[in-house]
C-alpha cells in the first residue's frame, strides 16, 4: 500500500460525525444543516433538458480534451466574464469532471516529489483536497494563515524566502471556502511576484465566483488580475466548476484554464488518469456555460438569504457578510464556547448543524486560523436558513 495514504486526516465531516456520535439532538425540532455546502437551488431546467436530449452521446467514447463546443463555450465565458483578450479554446482550456478532482489532480502534474522538501503552499483555513493533493504527490503542504485584519486574505508576506525556494505549488482559494474572502489586486501582485521570483505554479480556485452580492462589483479572478497588471498566463491556471454557479453538484462538470504549456502537460496527465466528461455532460454544460439568466436569478436568491440571517446573528456573534460566497464565518468567543463546544451544544438543544471552524484549517505559525469559528452554508430555503438563524439566537441568548 501506499505509505504516504497513512498521512490523510479524516475529512471534516468524519470528524463531525464522529464529534456528534453521542448527542441527542431536541427531537421536537427538525434538523436545519448549514454544516455542508451542498447547492440546495433547483437546477434549472434547461439544463436538464439540454442533458436528457443529449443521451446519445453516451453510445461514443469522449475524448480527455472534452468537445470543441464545450472548450468554445468556456472560452467565451472567460472573455465576457473576465474582460480577457481571445481564449485559445484548443490550448488555454481544458474541460474536466468537477474542479474537485481536478485540484486533486493537478498537484500529482507539477509537484516533483524526487525533489527533497518539496513543498505546496495552501491557504489556512483551506478546502482539504488541497492538503491530500500535496501529501499523496510526495510534498509536504504548508499554510499560509488567514487574516482577519486584512478580511482573509493569506499572510504571504508571514512566510519566509527560504521555505518559498521550496514550493513548486501554490494553492489559492478566491472567493475563499470557508471565510469568503476575495483577493485584491495587491494581493495577486504580492504572489505573482513570489512566483516570479522562486518559480511555483499558482492553481486558483474560484468555484464560488459567481455567487457575490452586487452586480457591480463581481470578484476579481487569477486570469483577470494577471491582464490587468500586464502579465500573460505563466504559470498560472484557474479552476471553476457549474456545481455552484449553476446548482448541479451531480453534474461534475468543471474547467481549468491559464497557462497553455501546463494544460498540455496536464491533459497528458488526464489521458492516462482517465478523466474523460460524459457527452451529455458536456452537451449540459455548453448550455450553462451559454446562459446568465440563471446565474443571476441564483444569485439574488442568495443575496435575499444573506441580507436576512447576517443581521440577525450579528446580534449573538461577530459575523459579517462575506465578500462573496454561500458561508458565514462566525467568530463564537463571544459565547464563551469553544468552536467544537459551540457545534455540539447547538445540535443538542436546537437540531441545528454547523462545522467548527478548527476542522477546516491546521495549527501553523502557533495558531489554529478557525478556532473559535464556525461554518455555516447558507444553501437551503429562505424559510429553513431564517428558522436556523431564528434557533442560532436562542442558543445564544439562553441562560447557562
Amino acid at each position: 500500500m501506499n505509505p504516504r495514504l497513512d498521512l490523510l486526516q479524516p475529512y471534516p465531516f468524519e470528524k463531525l460525525r464522529a464529534l456528534f456520535a453521542d448527542v441527542k439532538p431536541d427531537a421536537a425540532r427538525t434538523a436545519i444543516s448549514f454544516g455542508i455546502g451542498e447547492p440546495k437551488h433547483p437546477t434549472p431546467e434547461f439544463i436538464k433538458t439540454a442533458l436528457a436530449e443529449s443521451l446519445a452521446g453516451l453510445a461514443n467514447y469522449p475524448t480527455t480534451a472534452g468537445s470543441d463546443a464545450l472548450r468554445q463555450a468556456i472560452a467565451a465565458w472567460l472573455e465576457r466574464r473576465y474582460g480577457l483578450p481571445a481564449v485559445n479554446p484548443a490550448s488555454e482550456v481544458l474541460p474536466v469532471t468537477g474542479s474537485r478532482e481536478a485540484l486533486f489532480a493537478f498537484a500529482q502534474t507539477v509537484v516533483d516529489g524526487s525533489k527533497p522538501g518539496a513543498l505546496v503552499l495552501c491557504p489556512n483555513p483551506f478546502y482539504q483536497i488541497y492538503e491530500g493533493a500535496a501529501l499523496l504527490a510526495g510534498a509536504t503542504p504548508v499554510f499560509a494563515n488567514s487574516d482577519p485584519a486584512r478580511n482573509f486574505a493569506p499572510a504571504f508576506d508571514r512566510i519566509d524566502d527560504a521555505t518559498w525556494s521550496r514550493v513548486q505549488l501554490a494553492y489559492v482559494c478566491s472567493p475563499g471556502n470557508p471565510t469568503g474572502a476575495v483577493l485584491s489586486l495587491e494581493d495577486w501582485q504580492q504572489l505573482f511576484a513570489l512566483s516570479d521570483r522562486h518559480g511555483f505554479v499558482i492553481a486558483s480556485d474560484e468555484c464560488y465566483s459567481e455567487i457575490y452580492f452586487d452586480e457591480g462589483r463581481a470578484p476579481l479572478g487569477a486570469l483577470e488580475a494577471a491582464r490587468k497588471l500586464g502579465r500573460g498566463f505563466e504559470r498560472l491556471v484557474m479552476f471553476s466548476s457549474l456545481s455552484k454557479r449553476s446548482n448541479v453538484p451531480g453534474l461534475r462538470s468543471g474547467f481549468v484554464a491559464g497557462d497553455a504549456a501546463l494544460l498540455k502537460k496536464f491533459l497528458l496527465y488526464r489521458t492516462y488518469h482517465g478523466g474523460a466528461m460524459n457527452p451529455a455532460v458536456q452537451a449540459a454544460s455548453v448550455a450553462a456555460w451559454n446562459d446568465e439568466a440563471h446565474v443571476r436569478d441564483n444569485r439574488a436568491a442568495y443575496g435575499r438569504k444573506f441580507s436576512e440571517v447576517t443581521p440577525l446573528l450579528a446580534e449573538v456573534l461577530d459575523v459579517a457578510l462575506p465578500d462573496a460566497g454561500f458561508y458565514l464565518w462566525a467568530d463564537v468567543s463571544r459565547t464563551g464556547l469553544s468552536d467544537t463546544e459551540f457545534a455540539t451544544r447547538l445540535l443538542a438543544a436546537q437540531n441545528v448543524t454547523v462545522l467548527p471552524g478548527s476542522y477546516l484549517a491546521r495549527e501553523a505559525g502557533g495558531i489554529n486560523p478557525g478556532a473559535n469559528r464556525v461554518r455555516m452554508a447558507l444553501v437551503a430555503t429562505p424559510e429553513e436558513c431564517l428558522e436556523g438563524a431564528r434557533r442560532i439566537v436562542e442558543f445564544c441568548k439562553a441562560p447557562g
